[in-house]
């Protein structure tokens, strides 16, 4: 007899993520919404300095938790760091959802949110984002009357670059008595719009947030979520003793500690964006309001051959098209070599 694995339902009835293609490292990389000018130069010195001893130790978190803490403007007990911003999303299916647990997202957003949801068997309620891509508030508010244990909003949400207004926010939270509410701001820094001073009023809130954005630290994993102190604990609960590792620890205080570099590299990305948007429009591709690191575009029948010839050219971008309709992309804003780059690539078609 041979054995049989006991697999959970939940994992044998969905697909695999897909992660992305390899061999990405010296193309034109607009396609995962990374920060492609690279760190700070004070995280190569920070890492350069990390001694054997420490490599051989379990990670220490107080000091740099604490020194975070300040950077985001709340509370070391108000900020709990995890291992990149998936793992910020996970940890509230494992406190909050259990299997056939009501769950909401609205999409096109972030697949992890529906992949985590399918890993813990919840039900999922998808709404819908609106053709000019503005987020559903009244589906959203009908749903939250039927108490999900989780309601997750990304804002601004990717990949339709919508910013959910701070009174929409608001209202969400006086509807949601019996629902945790997950803003996931992995784009603030670009936004400028963050929930974290609501936090005290509202307990069933909660701020997600990664480093792998603005700060440029993607591969070292370091994500975090900020919430009321006492709701807080209940998501520890659901953590790993030493969930983040010692590099990403002192990247990321090195990093907050150069706060020049990061306001630098978000204006410059600000502005490609508004100069972006604007050439693309004046070829006659429909661009999207985006509060984001990138842009929404709409090429039309003839755009997924287009990403393919740009992908041979070693220009990598994110067809949208078999989830939004033919043509549809985002395009993360690079620096303004690459952005030209690409503008001339496409022009020439």
């Amino acid at each position: 007899m041979k054995p049989k694995l006991p697999v959970r339902q939940a994992i044998l009835d969905r697909r695999t993520y897909e992660a992305p293609a390899e061999g990405r490292l010296g193309k034109i990389r607009l396609d995962f919404n990374e920060n492609t000018a690279g760190c700070s130069p004070a995280v190569l010195r920070a890492l350069a300095k990390i001694t054997p001893e420490q490599f051989a130790m379990y990670p220490e978190y107080r000091a740099i938790t604490n020194h975070l803490a300040k950077y985001f403007g709340v509370r070391p007990q108000e900020l709990m760091l995890t291992n990149g911003g998936d793992d910020a999303l996970r940890v509230f299916f494992d406190a909050f959802v259990d299997a056939g647990s009501h769950i909401v997202i609205c999409e096109p957003t972030f697949p992890m949110y529906r992949y985590w949801a399918e890993i813990a068997g919840a039900r999922i309620e998808v709404l819908r984002y609106t053709s000019e891509m503005q987020f559903p508030l009244d589906a959203a508010l009908r749903a939250l009357r039927k108490k999900p244990r989780v309601m997750i909003v990304c804002n601004p949400n990717n990949p339709t670059g919508t910013l959910v207004e701070s009174g929409e926010i608001k209202r969400l939270l006086d509807s949601a008595m019996h629902t945790a509410i997950v803003v996931d701001e992995a784009y603030v820094e670009f936004s400028g719009a963050t929930v974290a001073p609501w936090i005290k009023r509202y307990p069933h809130l909660f701020s997600a947030r990664t480093f792998s954005k603005a700060a440029g630290l993607a591969a070292l994993r370091l994500g975090a979520v900020i919430a009321n102190g006492k709701s807080l604990a209940l998501l520890r609960r659901a953590m790993p003793p030493f969930p983040i590792n010692i590099a990403a620890l002192i990247a990321a205080e090195a990093a907050v500690r150069d706060r020049t570099t990061i306001r630098k590299y978000v204006a410059e990305i600000k502005r490609l964006r508004t100069w972006f948007a604007a050439e693309l429009s004046a070829l006659g591709i429909t661009t999207y309001p985006s509060a984001g690191n990138f842009l929404l575009a709409n090429f039309g029948p003839t755009g997924p051959a287009l990403f393919k010839k740009l992908e041979r050219q070693g220009i990598l971008v994110r067809d949208r098209s078999h989830d939004m309709g033919p043509g549809f992309v985002r395009i993360t804003i690079g620096t303004e070599k690459e952005m030209r780059q690409l503008l001339k690539a496409i022009e020439k078609g």
